[in-house]
């Protein structure tokens, strides 16, 4: 089996970004030939070859251009690495790794991270997914915390904890129309059709309860788990759309859309998922503080 060497790798990503074997081996303060005996064992362990010449330039290869990819990412983490444990974080930039339930609206995460987003010192990377793919992220420590519309239970092998960071008010929003007369809930969603999250979403649950209390069966003309298409359908529908505010703050504020009813008894809430670090992200806890 056949082992990364890493003094290789640092060998690679200096010819590579030098894009000259002498000008690298200069700033490596190592002759020529050893240096090109290292690019070889490289190439020879990863079975593909990494550059190809053009005159006196050498040029990556695909392959190439995905090991650099690589390399950089490896020694950026190491950096990291040394940061993290020796307390060193002023004047470097900082990486936040997030991880935003895919069907989560991007309006509500913006609301958290918008004090992040311009800082020159922050570097904010973020991947979507389900639920359960990120909490395996964070568990492997590829992701620092995650956006979820829920809590994550704990228990005696993943000790989650789940921050509260925001409630949103719930509306039920539809287009402006010249005469529209005043909506009377819960009656006239007897006859008005109606856009709803998904039966797995907390807002569905709340609303299917007081339907159920008022003994009322709405008329569902679309369900959707995506907020962003649910916000999309609101716009060109004539039903209504149940969403939090901050999902269609936008067209409210435009005048697209206009809010029909306010629910004062639910709320949609955005937790953080972290676990347990010893060396947690300092960005994590300066977001939290917030």
């Amino acid at each position: 089996m056949a082992f990364l060497n890493y003094h290789h790798l640092r060998y690679f990503r200096a010819v590579a970004n030098a894009k000259n074997l002498t000008r690298a081996a200069r700033i490596l303060n190592l002759s020529q030939s050893a240096l090109s005996i290292q690019l070889r064992k490289l190439e020879e362990s990863l079975g593909q070859q990494l550059f190809e010449r053009e005159g006196k330039k050498l040029v990556l290869t695909e392959t190439g251009h995905l090991a650099l990819g690589y390399a950089e990412s490896i020694f950026r983490t190491g950096e990291e690495l040394m940061d993290t444990l020796q307390h060193r974080t002023a004047g470097r930039r900082q990486v936040l790794r997030i991880g935003s339930v895919a069907t989560m609206s991007r309006n509500f995460q913006m609301e958290i991270l918008r004090p992040l987003i311009s800082r020159p010192d922050v570097e904010l990377v973020i991947r979507s997914g389900s639920l359960r793919d990120l909490l395996q992220q964070l568990e492997a420590h590829t992701l620092d915390f995650v956006f979820s519309n829920l809590p994550v239970p704990r228990d005696a092998r993943t000790r989650w904890h789940s921050h509260l960071l925001d409630q949103q008010p719930v509306s039920l929003v539809g287009r402006k129309t010249k005469k529209a007369r005043r909506f009377k809930f819960p009656d006239d969603l007897k006859t008005m059709p109606v856009l709803l999250p998904g039966l797995e979403s907390s807002l569905r649950a709340a609303f299917d309860l007081l339907m159920d209390q008022a003994g009322i069966r709405p008329i569902i003309a679309a369900e959707v788990d995506d907020m962003a298409m649910l916000r999309l359908l609101a716009r060109e529908s004539t039903a209504l759309a149940l969403v939090p505010r901050v999902v269609v703050k936008d067209e409210l504020k435009s005048g697209i859309l206009v809010e029909r009813y306010r629910f004062p008894q639910i709320k949609k809430n955005l937790y953080a998922i972290t676990p347990d670090r010893r060396f947690p992200n300092p960005l994590v806890k300066e977001l939290l503080a917030r």
